[in-house]
C-alpha cells in the first residue's frame, strides 16, 4: 500500500540539533502526557490482523491523481465498517456505554515541533471520499498552522495512527480519552501467502491493530470489526467511492 505522509506528518525536513538539558514542555506535550496518564487507568487489549491491500492499492492509483490521499481512502474505509460496528464507535461513561451518533474518525498528525494532534473527519460514513481527501487536506494544513478550532481536533469517536510510511512493521497506539478503540496501521509489504488454489503467492500485507477498553468493547466485537474492515478493502475497495 500506498502511503501519504500527511497522515503523521510532513517529512524531507532535516532533523534540528538536540537541545542541552531540560527543556519545557509545551503546551500540547503536556496534553499528550495528561491523555496517556488517563490511558494508564483503563483496561485496554490488542488484536491484531494482516490485511491485503492490493485492491486498495489499485484503487488508490486510479484517484491518487484526482488529488486524493490514501489517508482519506482510510478514514472511508473505517467509517464505512464502524457504521456496521456502533459499539466499536462507542465510548465508556459511568457505568454506561455511550453510542455516539455520528462516525467521526481522527487521525494522528505530528507536529513539527513535538506533540501530535488529532484532526477528525466528521461522518466520515456519510460523507463522499472526495471531499473527505479535501477536508483532510485543509485540516493537515490548518494544523501545522495551529488554526484548528476544538471541535476540529477533540470530538473523534475512534482514532487512526499511521506510521505506515516509515516502514514500520507492526506497532500499538495508546487509546485516547473519551473513545473506545484506535487502530494502529503499519506499512504494507510483500508477503508469500497461500492462495485459494492452493499454490503459494505474492501479495502485498499491512498489519492492523486495535487498542480497545474491555469495558466497552470485547475481543469478539473487535474480531468482527477487522473482518468486516479487511473484506471491504480486499474484496469491496470500489465501494469507497460510492
Amino acid at each position: 500500500m500506498t502511503q501519504d505522509s500527511t497522515v503523521i506528518c510532513s517529512t524531507g525536513a532535516a532533523p534540528a540539533p538536540a537541545p542541552a538539558g531540560s527543556v519545557p514542555m509545551n503546551a500540547m506535550q503536556k496534553a499528550v502526557v495528561k491523555n496517556m496518564d488517563w490511558a494508564n487507568s483503563v483496561p485496554t487489549y490488542q488484536v491484531s490482523r494482516a490485511i491485503t491491500t492490493d485492491e486498495l492499492d489499485s484503487l488508490y492509483k486510479k484517484v491518487k491523481e484526482k488529488g486524493v490521499t490514501m489517508s482519506a481512502l482510510l478514514a472511508k474505509a473505517v467509517g464505512m465498517t464502524l457504521a456496521k460496528h456502533p459499539l466499536m464507535n462507542a465510548a465508556y461513561e459511568q457505568d454506561a456505554i455511550k453510542y455516539n451518533p455520528d462516525v467521526n474518525v481522527a487521525m494522528a498528525v505530528a507536529m513539527p515541533d513535538g506533540g501530535l494532534i488529532t484532526p477528525t473527519l466528521q461522518k466520515a460514513d456519510q460523507t463522499d471520499l472526495y471531499s473527505l481527501s479535501r477536508s483532510w487536506k485543509d485540516l493537515v494544513k490548518r494544523s501545522f498552522e495551529k488554526k484548528l478550532s476544538p471541535e476540529e481536533y477533540s470530538s473523534g469517536t475512534f482514532t487512526i495512527s499511521n506510521l505506515g510510511m516509515f516502514g514500520v512493521s507492526t506497532f500499538v497506539s495508546i487509546l485516547p480519552p473519551g473513545q473506545g478503540a484506535i487502530m494502529a496501521v503499519a506499512a504494507s509489504t510483500p508477503t508469500a501467502v497461500l492462495q485459494k488454489n492452493g499454490m503459494i503467492g505474492m501479495v502485498k500485507q499491512m498489519t492492523v491493530t486495535l487498542t480497545c477498553d474491555h469495558r466497552v468493547i470485547y475481543g469478539a466485537d473487535a474480531a468482527k470489526f477487522l473482518v468486516d474492515l479487511a473484506d471491504l478493502l480486499e474484496n469491496d475497495a470500489m465501494s469507497l467511492l460510492m
